[in-house]
């Protein structure tokens, strides 16, 4: 049976942000537009403001210091949602929206933890997506175990706004230095602390003892605990530890822990934090602010969210003849507005060519009635040039003389035109406060139009001959509110050139969280098909149950009563006229109750604009609540100007592009460019066989829980952390279809001809292990590609040394490993080595450090790979060492509230 979660009414409202557009700006040593969002589950608390308000005062004041008075938070906005009760004090928001916002506040999915984290899955230096605090956190107290909230959220900005990471490893705790001595993974190694291992608390005492070294790893036994001093001098690092009163920096080139195994070093190839830091955009050319006192006070602005108001400015002009624009435009619009707009939304429509003319002012979505008041309207004749500006006045109209205010409000922008006059109303754009969603509809679309949606916080799209291309951007323009109940999901969209009497068939799951408001719709290019469709309990339905409606625009629709029956639908489609013609199947639905959260799908690309030979990356993100989903299939199909489409598999298995291996982000580069010109993404996320599931697992990129302290020769614990059972840690989903779009993506530079991908190398190996068995070393590692991530490398480099500086500073110069028998397999492949490294008679303890490089065919080579460390060990006659520096033996134990005092000898 597929895993269903059945939760209180206010977890309905969780939504992930998508493509992120964040509004922060930084200047004079200030960030201001920092947008901190409350989700609409989350119950009315003026505590909760205020929990807010001094944490990022206090926040302020750590990140001035620890950015050497270089940094300060200016002006921050606390987002309420349209749940709470209006208040005076409650101003009217611009841009901000939940889905868009860099911090959100709202619970944890299921009952694990209360742990603060960032969403962060991009390269080094990269902007993480959002951090995460929880309600219970923010008004718990969590000093002891965390430290003041300020730190904390200095942590989380680091990895938000600088793109570094963390500088502990919860996978790998200890490691063998070169030193051979066994240290906690750390940064700096200036922490300085005790190693442990707590036997079980009875009868008011605790048993320890010291921690035993594992005869084939070198290292601690698993259960061996770092417990840090509570008076430490080291100022270093707040990615490693905040929580203790004298780290106030973060680790600089002098004071870096380069052999710590922990995901800073891995990403950003050893490089300090602050050097990454002082390489991001934010501080160049930015000096520290003189005098003596401290930069004043964030201010702080309450804004309370807005009911949705939604107006359509849909380009008429003569080009919109071609190519059967303005059809795909009706069938999209209308799809839209029975489909996707969220009930209770006012919706109203302009048509532009020269001029733009109001063909609905706002109409507030009730029922069918309301929608097709607007459908009425949509445009049936294409004439004209083309005036965008027009259009976006006439929108701004049509909300204000409904007493609306242009601030929040959104516009969606449809146009396949050029137009050298758009800049004319940029600034009024701006002074607007609207949100503006852009689609591009085919190559000649006006090249400002991205523009827009920048300056706005909009979403972008382009569509050319993907025949549903519309649709998909349509359908990924849904509310920001964080309502999770209200938002359409796309379950599948396909599209096929079907011949004289050839039928076209799929099937579509539906899945235990959906079901609410589903649709089959079909649309065809010359005549109606013949339609049959089946349920998982053998109901059928056929051609007479789709209805057309009075428009005539080549599209009929079924709306399932009720809610849709769990299982595989199945579908055909029976072209019956003389001649080949596009059949398109879309398919949307809502969660199936406010109880019951659904799986969702998000995709974006790495960046918005790319230069030839520049890679990209997709990225799509699918997740229940905040639980990543596994081991599904997901698909990404690019699409340029031209036509020409790619299809990528997008792999989850922390390798090439892949930051982190499960954690339901699906990664893959992209370097198959054919032309300049926009780029559109398409995701398909597929669990089948039940094969999926979600993980219930810690997050990575958080700030790290305290086990407790030594504190005047005694060890105080603090609260253990919620941990999951290894067999509860993830849970099976059943199948589903999932389909979004990703936006668009410009591309330029691109040579007109040849093969653009050779200039590419072979992607860098990131995930490299060794271990010793007997007298040879064994190496595995994940393979890359002939370019990046895909098809296959020519040849391998392995060097070796026994020293950590040769491999890091003087690779080439290492010793050669013999892989005269290694042949590289497929991208994606586990590959495995072994050889017997010299001299042939091997110290105990020595160990050897490895890395390795790809060579593709044209001679291309990757960087060197993450350095792994092998440890000759022979097994001793007594199987446990004591723990280094620590003197431990039986203790007693006194309770103080929820910590645990306990007494060194």
């Amino acid at each position: 049976m597929g895993f269903r979660v059945n939760v209180f009414l206010l977890l309905a409202f969780y939504l992930f942000p998508g493509v992120k557009s964040s509004m922060v700006s930084f200047s004079n040593n200030g960030y201001d537009g920092i947008v901190i969002a409350i989700n609409p589950s989350v119950p009315e608390d003026e505590k909760l403001i205020q929990k807010i308000k001094e944490m990022v005062i206090e926040a302020s004041t750590y990140l001035f210091h620890a950015t050497k008075r270089r940094a300060y938070f200016r002006s921050v906005s606390i987002l309420i949602p349209m749940t709470w009760k209006s208040n005076p004090e409650y101003l009217m928001p611009k841009q901000e929206s939940y889905d868009q916002a860099d911090v959100i506040v709202a619970d944890p999915y299921l009952k694990y933890g209360d742990e603060p984290y960032t969403l962060q899955y991009g390269q080094c230096g990269d902007k993480g997506r959002y951090i995460h605090f929880t309600p219970n956190f923010l008004l718990s107290n969590n000093l002891p175990t965390y430290g003041p909230r300020g730190r904390i959220f200095v942590h989380e900005w680091a990895h938000l706004q600088w793109g570094v990471f963390d500088e502990y490893n919860l996978d790998r705790p200890f490691y063998i230095s070169r030193k051979n001595t066994i240290e906690a993974t750390r940064c700096s190694t200036q922490i300085t602390g005790t190693n442990v291992v707590f036997k079980e608390c009875q009868g008011g005492s605790c048993i320890t003892r010291p921690c035993r070294r594992d005869s084939q790893t070198g290292l601690y036994e698993a259960k061996c605990t770092f417990i840090p001093n509570k008076a430490q001098r080291a100022r270093e690092s707040i990615m490693f530890m905040q929580s203790l009163d004298s780290v106030t920096e973060f680790c600089t080139a002098k004071t870096h822990n380069k052999e710590a195994p922990n995901l800073q070093n891995k990403m950003c190839d050893h490089k300090s934090t602050w050097d990454v830091i002082m390489k991001s955009q934010d501080f160049q050319n930015v000096s520290p602010m003189t005098g003596k006192n401290p930069p004043p006070g964030p201010t702080i602005s309450l804004l309370k969210a807005k009911q949705r108001v939604i107006c359509l400015v849909l380009d008429k002009s003569g080009s919109m003849k071609t190519e059967d624009r303005l059809f795909r435009l009706n069938q999209a619009a209308e799809l839209y507005l029975i489909q996707i707009v969220e009930k209770g939304s006012l919706v109203g429509m302009v048509t532009f060519d020269n001029s733009a003319e109001i063909q609905n002012n706002l109409i507030k979505i009730t029922d069918d009635n309301t929608y097709q008041k607007i459908t009425a309207k949509l445009p049936q004749v294409a004439d004209g040039g083309t005036s965008i500006c027009s259009g976006l006045r006439a929108g701004f109209q049509v909300i204000t003389q409904s007493n609306q205010s242009t601030s929040g409000s959104e516009i969606i922008l449809l146009t396949d035109g050029e137009d050298d006059t758009i800049s004319s109303c940029f600034e009024e754009v701006k002074q607007s406060g609207a949100i503006i969603h852009t689609i591009a509809l085919g190559p000649s679309a006006a090249k400002e139009l991205e523009t827009l949606s920048k300056m706005t916080g909009g979403h972008k799209f382009f569509a050319s001959k993907d025949i549903n291309g519309l649709i998909d951007s349509f359908s990924r323009i849904s509310s920001g509110s964080g309502n999770i109940f209200q938002r359409a999901l796309q379950l599948e969209s396909k599209a096929l050139n079907v011949a004289r009497n050839n039928w076209i068939n799929g099937t579509v799951p539906v899945d235990s969280t959906i079901g609410n408001d589903t649709f089959f719709v079909v649309t065809w290019t010359i005549q109606k098909p013949e339609i049959l469709l089946q349920d998982p309990k053998g109901n059928k339905y056929n051609t007479a149950d789709f209805k057309e409606d009075q428009l005539n625009i080549r599209s009929a629709r079924l709306r399932i009563q009720g809610i849709a029956e769990t299982g595989t639908w199945t579908y055909s489609l029976l072209n019956k006229h003389a001649q080949s013609q596009l059949l398109t199947m879309t398919v949307t639905t809502r969660a199936r109750s406010p109880t019951t959260l659904p799986v969702i799908a998000t995709a974006h690309m790495s960046q918005n604009t790319a230069h030839h030979p520049s890679p990209m990356i997709v990225y799509a993100q699918v997740s229940q609540g905040f639980l990543p989903v596994l081991g599904i299939n997901v698909t990404a199909i690019i699409e340029n100007e031209d036509g020409h489409q790619v299809t990528l598999e997008l792999w989850d298995n922390g390798a090439g592009a892949d930051t982190i291996k499960n954690d339901g982000i699906y990664s893959r580069y992209f370097t198959h460019y054919h032309g300049n010109g926009r780029y559109s993404l398409k995701v398909r996320a597929q669990a089948r066989e039940n094969a999926a599931r979600i993980s219930l697992r810690h997050r990575q990129n958080k700030a790290l829980y305290i086990p407790g302290y030594v504190e005047n020769g005694k060890i105080i614990l603090n609260p253990p952390r919620p941990e999951v059972e290894d067999d509860m840690a993830e849970a099976k989903v059943e199948n589903f279809t999932r389909v979004t779009s990703g936006g668009s993506f410009i591309v330029s530079g691109v040579p007109p001809s040849g093969n653009h991908a050779d200039v590419f190398p072979p992607g860098k190996i990131t995930d490299l292990e060794a271990k010793f068995k007997n007298d040879h070393i064994q190496l595995s590692w994940t393979a890359p590609g002939k370019v990046l991530d895909k098809g296959k490398a020519d040849r391998y480099v392995i060097r070796i040394s026994t020293h950590f500086r040769d491999i890091q500073e003087d690779f080439n110069n290492a010793s050669l490993v013999n892989t005269s028998g290694l042949i590289p397999k497929e991208a994606g492949s586990t590959e495995n080595f072994e050889f017997k490294p010299e001299p042939n008679k091997i110290e105990n303890g020595t160990i050897f450090y490895i890395a390795i490089q790809a060579i593709n065919e044209p001679g291309l080579t990757s960087e060197v790979s993450n350095i792994a460390q092998a440890t000759k060990l022979i097994p001793p006659q007594e199987s446990s060492a004591p723990a280094l520096d620590t003197k431990i033996s039986t203790i007693s134990l006194t309770m103080f509230g929820f910590a645990m005092i306990l007494s060194i000898f």
